[in-house]
């Protein structure tokens, strides 16, 4: 079995752990961060110590394209969270009227 076994390629932007919905990028943002494969565990329970193992392989084999991924998904998430600052959704809009509601109600 390769490494590339344990991962759904949906697109150039998504490698998700196969049995899972969790990308790799969820995994190697806690191995960047110093978290032990255990650790990691921890985090995601339904996650098996081999699954994290390999992911972590497969981030050291392909090190220099792996980390061009994760930068790619940093910018989009910085992207969208900028645009929804922008042009909050209506669920947003309620949480900041009630959120404005609940301190100027403090305040009074």
């Amino acid at each position: 079995m390769q490494l590339e076994d344990y991962f759904l390629f949906i697109s150039e932007d998504d490698i998700r752990i196969k049995g899972h919905r969790i990308g790799i990028d969820n995994v190697l943002f806690y191995f960047l961060e110093g978290y032990t494969p255990e650790e990691i565990k921890a985090v995601y329970p339904d996650l098996s110590l081999e699954k994290i193992y390999v992911t972590i392989t497969y981030y050291l084999q392909n090190q220099q394209e792996i980390d061009a991924y994760l930068l790619r998904i940093q910018q989009w998430k910085e992207s969208h969270y900028q645009e929804s600052l922008k042009n909050p959704s209506p669920q947003r809009q309620k949480m900041q009227r009630i959120k404005q509601h609940r301190q100027a109600s403090l305040t009074l």
